[in-house]
């Protein structure tokens, strides 16, 4: 970015203002590791974890239906997704400490929107009588969660987990297991945390909270910590001096190129016609899509097992430590092994999650489905950080991310439709989740087939 008609802007974005990374006494990347991660908690306002709790309260105020309110979401959840990689581009044009303020910002912004949204739809229901008022609502909800849902869970949290890719190269997966970790339990812990707020502020008070925690904290945090990447600061990734970069022997040459191979520093055009891309992105895609339609069909899928709600609520919690514990194991292992076997891998546990979800009737079934997708949300976890960079370089990984994220977001926004409409039509949801292990062999020929 070019502030050199701007001498005070440029002085507040210079990599060493307010302090240079280089005078710490150990690598800077541990702080961008820590405050990355403080970034993606942030976004759960804008993830379904963080909105799910306002659902009840926000359907009393607006007087909308259910069936509409979730209208609006979807519509806003697949409306960002296809403006994210213009997020991505951003994020490689500007940087990573401009564009965290700037979703920060946003979401703080969309948060007092949200806060607001009865008064806007009476406001404009005088203003428009004409309109019905469901019509009104609808459009306000639509708008508030499009720029909720591309502030969030978009822009945010790709650029958090693009930065911390950005700082270490032979480290990444360890780096990002640590990070996982703080993450899942965070997601874990936000409704219960969410609805004490609701239950303290009332659901207008706690959104307006978060937007000052967000809005505020968040922005002066990712100005205060956030770099691009670390060759601005005169540091090398995972803090290895340049000078002792050349007396690697020839064997462990050999073998960081044989662990981590890459393709090349890609454009996003010349990364979409890869089927290394393909073949990630449709396991990420697959994982978001199934996963968030059982999450949303949870109590309706335990029940035509014979499983009362409590019952069925409680898969999460073991499937939720497996997860992390997975999570951990698997980025410190993705730093030793060829990026295709970890893709093969998810796809095999999705598989074997998606068949014991649809027989959860059965004990054995049961478990399976609690490990396979236990251990594929840790595999998945892992590789949303670091497939990208380790495949395609760092020069235009927002722009490829961004691509990334807009199929996973559609995945999960048409996901809890997809196997109601399943389960609606057949009867089941059991031949919903038969339908989406259907994609998994294209992905895993693709991945079969990739260089890496």
């Amino acid at each position: 970015m070019n502030l050199s008609r701007f001498p005070f802007l440029k002085t507040a974005f210079d990599p060493h203002f307010p302090f240079s990374p280089q005078r710490f006494p150990f690598f800077y990347g541990w702080i961008i590791a820590v405050f990355t991660t403080v970034g993606t908690l942030f976004s759960i306002p804008g993830q379904t974890a963080g909105v799910s709790v306002f659902t009840d309260p926000v359907i009393a105020a607006t007087g909308l239906s259910r069936v509409q309110l979730s209208s609006a979401y979807l519509v806003g959840t697949l409306g960002s997704s296809f403006m994210l990689p213009l997020g991505g581009r951003l994020m490689d044009r500007f940087g990573a400490r401009l564009t965290v303020m700037l979703s920060s910002l946003g979401l703080g912004l969309t948060l007092v929107y949200l806060s607001v949204c009865d008064y806007l739809i009476v406001f404009l229901n005088g203003f428009f009588p004409l309109v019905n008022r469901s019509i009104v609502g609808l459009v306000v909800m639509a708008i508030g969660f499009t720029a909720l849902r591309f502030s969030g869970q978009g822009v945010l949290t790709l650029v958090s987990r693009n930065t911390i890719a950005k700082w270490f190269d032979r480290r990444r997966g360890f780096v990002s297991g640590i990070a996982n970790v703080f993450i899942s339990f965070g997601f874990s812990a936000a409704p219960l945390i969410l609805s004490f707020w609701i239950d303290g502020f009332g659901w207008r008070g706690a959104w307006l909270a978060l937007a000052v925690t967000v809005g505020g904290g968040m922005t002066f945090l990712g100005w205060l910590f956030y770099r691009d990447n670390p060759e601005i600061c005169g540091l090398t990734m995972d803090g290895k001096l340049p000078k002792t970069l050349p007396q690697e022997t020839s064997e462990e040459a050999s073998q960081t190129e044989e662990t981590v191979a890459k393709i090349g520093e890609l454009t996003a055009k010349e990364a979409l016609k890869t089927r290394e891309f393909w073949g990630v992105t449709l396991g990420l895609s697959i994982h978001a899509l199934t996963v968030t339609g059982i999450t949303f069909n949870i109590v309706d899928l335990g029940a035509q097992s014979g499983l009362n709600e409590q019952e069925a609520v409680g898969l999460f919690l073991p499937i939720g430590i497996l997860s992390t514990i997975t999570g951990f194991l698997v980025g410190v292992i993705s730093d030793r092994v060829r990026l295709k076997w970890l893709v093969v891998t998810l796809l095999l546990l999705q598989f074997a999650g998606f068949v014991g979800m649809a027989n959860l009737a059965l004990l054995p079934w049961r478990l399976l489905g609690i490990i396979g997708l236990g251990t594929s949300g840790g595999f998945f976890a892992t590789l949303t950080i670091v497939a990208l960079p380790r495949l395609f370089g760092r020069t235009h990984l927002g722009a490829i991310g961004g691509m990334q994220m807009t199929s996973m977001v559609v995945g999960s926004a048409i996901g809890p439709s997809l196997l109601a409409l399943f389960k609606d039509t057949f009867g089941s949801y059991q031949s919903g989740l038969y339908a989406c292990c259907l994609f998994l062999p294209i992905a895993l020929i693709l991945t079969l087939l990739s260089r890496e």
